[in-house]
């Protein structure tokens, strides 16, 4: 199986490939100009490969949630090549992205808890399990939210290991006080990659869960991302 990922929610600008089970990554951090960077990266990790947009089995984005530009440009720019090379297309989780990261090189790790910047003293959170084969499940529901809300359920009678990870924590370190003690260790570097995306979309089109190219929808968690104030006029 072969599968094309691409991310462009954050900072990192990443492309890979999937290619039965071995996971081939191209990525930069840029303030800007993700636009200009996605589809030169694309083809050069495919004419690396020596491989065509027809010799691939699917495309996955990460869908969000994200920059509202970012996660826009990631799922356009994959309707289009899937469209055009006739193939279908995976969304996946952000936030799952940063979780797998953390699952496939933490051996102990049995959680997760995702604090992505969402700016506007916001951040997007969600807490992911191990599941089989170590991919990384959501437990609850994926929500934006204030620093000083975010809650790490408590579960008796399992012993877990959580970890923290995303900018979150870097950009907001009243979360770091607010559950000091209750994470065994902190990440605060990490962004979701096209590499962990391109792993969890393998899982999701080996399930069927590949869609038709038109139907990839990003997820903003924040309904009011591109709504101006209203003013009102006495």
């Amino acid at each position: 199986m072969k599968i094309l990922a691409l991310d462009t929610a954050t900072e990192a600008c990443s492309v890979a490939l999937w290619i039965d089970g071995t996971v081939h990554v191209d990525a930069i951090e840029l303030a800007r100009g993700h636009a200009q960077r996605i589809l030169p990266m694309v083809d050069a990790l495919l004419e690396s490969h020596a491989l065509r947009l027809a010799d691939l089995d699917a495309i996955a984005a990460g869908c969000g949630p994200g920059g509202f530009t970012g996660v826009r440009l990631a799922i356009s720019v994959a309707q289009g090549l899937a469209l055009g090379a006739d193939l279908p297309a995976v969304g996946v989780s952000n936030l799952a992205a940063v979780a797998q990261a953390v699952l496939s090189r933490e051996a102990s790790a049995t959680h997760v808890l995702v604090c992505n910047d969402a700016r506007m003293k916001e951040v997007y959170t969600a807490l992911y399990r191990r599941g089989e084969a170590g991919l990384a499940v959501l437990e609850g529901r994926e929500r934006v939210t204030q620093p000083d809300r975010v809650e790490l359920p408590s579960v008796d009678g399992r012993t877990r290991r959580v970890i923290g990870a995303g900018r979150g924590f870097r950009a907001y370190p009243q979360l770091v006080e607010r559950l000091r003690g209750r994470l065994v260790a902190i990440d605060d570097a990490i962004l979701p990659a096209a590499g962990e995306i391109g792993l969890l979309a393998a899982a999701a089109f080996r399930a069927g869960e590949a869609v038709a190219p038109e139907l990839l929808q990003p997820v903003y968690l924040r309904d009011d991302v591109a709504v101006p104030p209203v003013t009102f006029l006495q």
